[in-house]
């Protein structure tokens, strides 16, 4: 095909495309202004309250959180622009009595976390908290260092092994461990070693079965969506204060750069798996299905050490993330902790991914005890209320911990929530619908809250009986009016600003940082608007590297406009030559299908390129050079075809609003 031609095709689907996205990313929603407000003095009084119920001053957790410290880091770590990914001075105003803002038993837990630095768990074990959300575990071998998880960015991976070289000495990576499928554990993977060096001294990467797949699939069929809701849950943009973001429940922060992933040499099968690596004998467990659908934990006999993975942290988990994900199996998490009690025998350090160890074989065996029943009470009292004929939102109001599990700050909810968990064991066996007829084909929200404010004579009378509610500290009832009025007549700005504050303190209340920071940011958003750009998807390109091409083409049916494409037929040839690999892609009943196929004959069009071209194109990162002055991509067929198909597959920007339509 003459590069002439190959051009203008290109360069008409590359100005639609780039006015599509232009157009879906405009802000629709102007916000009211303002900053948020101080405690209420409903929510001081709670906050009083909730820290007589427990016992805060206990110090264990702090004498824990700041053993066998090394060194403390300070400054930032930048990503190549310039953007400020950690700042390792951001939380040094937690510190003292819990300000009112701040329930105080979150504050707690949000200073245990803010010890952070170079640690020394054991004789050969080490860690780096604080520079990501996650920990890098470091495991002294005998010529060099095991690293257990990479964090989440290639810039804070490389920040966190540098500062360990510099206090421990120079050394080798001799292997790395993924204990699972979940991008804080796996995104730096290239700050830890490059691509080159890894195929030239060929350490083992060891990984459990399934890795690849989930951590790949995760973040392409549903990324946008759950990297818009991500922001809610760690308070991505909200600023570092007391009336801001404290914590995240597992750490302090996520280092939004540069994500990558190395292909696994070594996988791990069988429900116990020994080895030796760098001449450190190691068992590993297989556990999957629970806190990720690829997880493994392991032990070190010969330290008496065992490494939990994210099975086991310093709070109640998630069963079901507020980011979304695939819902979790309560009752197979509790199984693991029982055998968990059995793997950890001789145990008399615990470490794991996120947070603080445990030292003690006692201690030990507490903590993994209390971690089994809190997820099998969950799972067991909300089965008996699902058998009972009660729904999600009453099963949330019914089931309470025991004090035994209750009063155990290991197992409090500061990153999942017994009320979310609960309505997850729910959908876990029945979905989501709770049964009722009512709720089978619902109106949608704006159209239901109109009808609403019709019944309650209008916007204003919503706010007003908001405000009554607000004033005697019934924020969950003046949240429910509010969002009806928001909803059903968005340029209120009065129901708008009430929203905001009612938020503000249902956050300030909260003890879970992702229910604080979710709150905080949807009052950020009501008063500021939703973010004008979505995630960068160019830091995502070495892990899309690393990505099999079908998971980009399941994400590619999964965007096609169906309504856009009934009655098209179209059939395109993709040829990619430096993986050489062929696929057949076709429209038929207004589905997008695609087979590993060669070029079919009858094909409308044939795009011939690189795999690295491809990606960027899909990822939305392709530019001039890339596509119009490319010799490594040709068009042959119909041009007018290849820009019709592609027009058809949306490019979500991930700008949605949440709060407000």
């Amino acid at each position: 095909m003459q590069k002439n031609s190959k051009r203008t095709g290109l360069a008409g689907l590359s100005a639609l495309a780039a006015m599509l996205l232009l157009l879906s990313a405009c802000n629709k929603n102007a916000g009211i202004g303002g900053k948020a407000g101080d405690a209420s003095s409903s929510t001081m009084k709670s906050n009083q309250a909730f820290a007589q119920e427990l016992k805060l001053d206990d110090g264990q957790d702090f004498a824990d959180a700041k053993r066998g410290l090394i060194a403390r880091p300070s400054g930032q770590i930048l990503g190549a622009d310039g953007t400020v990914l950690i700042d390792f001075d951001a939380f040094k105003f937690i510190e003292g009595k819990a300000p009112d803002t701040v329930n105080p038993s979150l504050w707690r837990h949000a200073m245990l976390n803010a010890q952070i630095g170079l640690f020394k768990v054991t004789d050969g074990i080490y860690q780096l908290r604080g520079f990501d959300i996650a920990n890098i575990t470091l495991i002294e071998g005998d010529s060099g260092w095991i690293v257990v998880d990479t964090l989440t960015s290639r810039e804070s991976a490389a920040a966190a092994l540098a500062f360990a070289r510099q206090h421990l000495g120079n050394k080798a990576v001799t292997a790395i461990i993924f204990t699972h499928s979940h991008a804080d554990h796996f995104g730096g993977a290239l700050g830890i070693i490059s691509q080159q060096e890894l195929a030239q001294r060929k350490i083992p990467i060891i990984a459990s079965e399934g890795f690849m797949e989930e951590a790949t699939s995760e973040n392409l069929m549903v990324g946008t969506a759950m990297g818009r809701r991500s922001s809610y849950q760690f308070g991505k943009d909200l600023e570092r204060s007391a009336k801001g973001m404290v914590d995240t429940g597992l750490g302090k922060g996520v280092a939004y750069g540069n994500f990558g992933i190395l292909q696994p040499t070594v996988i791990i099968k069988q429900a116990s798996q020994e080895m030796r690596l760098d001449g450190v004998r190691m068992v590993f467990h297989n556990v999957p299905g629970a806190e990720a659908p690829a997880e493994m934990s392991f032990s070190i006999p010969d330290k008496k050490a065992y490494g939990g993975a994210e099975n086991l942290a310093q709070t109640m988990h998630n069963l079901l993330p507020v980011r979304g994900a695939k819902v979790r199996d309560a009752l197979r998490w509790s199984n693991y902790m029982e055998q968990a009690l059995e793997q950890t025998a001789d145990a008399e350090v615990y470490f794991g991914q996120h947070n603080w160890p445990i030292w003690g074989h006692e201690r030990i065996a507490e903590f993994i005890t209390k971690h089994r029943d809190v997820y099998k009470y969950t799972h067991d009292q909300s089965v008996r209320l699902i058998n009972a004929g009660y729904t999600p939102r009453e099963i949330a109001e019914t089931v309470k911990l025991p004090k035994s599990l209750s009063s155990y700050f290991g197992a409090r909810g500061y990153y999942g929530d017994l009320r979310h968990n609960v309505k997850a064991v729910y959908q876990h066996y029945l979905g989501a619908y709770d049964g009722n007829p009512a709720n089978l084909n619902p109106l949608p929200p704006q159209e239901s809250a109109r009808h609403y404010l019709e019944l309650i004579g209008g916007a204003d009378k919503a706010v007003a009986a908001a405000q009554l509610a607000f004033d005697k500290g019934d924020y969950r009832w003046a949240a429910e009016l509010l969002n009806q009025a928001v909803f059903g007549q968005p340029d209120h700005r009065g129901a708008k600003e009430l929203l905001a504050r009612t938020y503000d303190q249902m956050g300030y209340m909260a003890e879970a940082a992702t229910w604080r920071n979710s709150y905080l940011t949807a009052a950020a958003e009501l008063r500021n608007g939703p973010p004008k750009t979505g995630i960068n998807r160019a830091n995502f390109s070495d892990m899309l590297m690393q990505t099999p091409i079908e998971r980009f083409l399941e994400a590619m049916a999964a965007g096609l406009d169906g309504p856009a494409a009934e009655g098209k037929d179209i059939m395109i040839n993709l040829i990619l030559t430096d993986a050489q690999e062929s696929f057949v892609l076709w429209i038929e009943n207004a589905v997008l299908h695609f087979k590993k196929a060669p070029p079919a004959a009858s094909a409308n069009a044939s795009l011939t390129l690189t795999k690295g071209i491809f990606i960027k194109m899909m990822a939305g990162t392709a530019g001039v050079k890339d596509t119009l002055f490319s010799d490594d991509l040709k068009v042959e067929g119909s041009k007018l075809d290849l820009v019709r198909f592609f027009t058809l597959i949306d490019k979500a920007p991930g700008t949605f609003a949440i709060v407000s339509k």
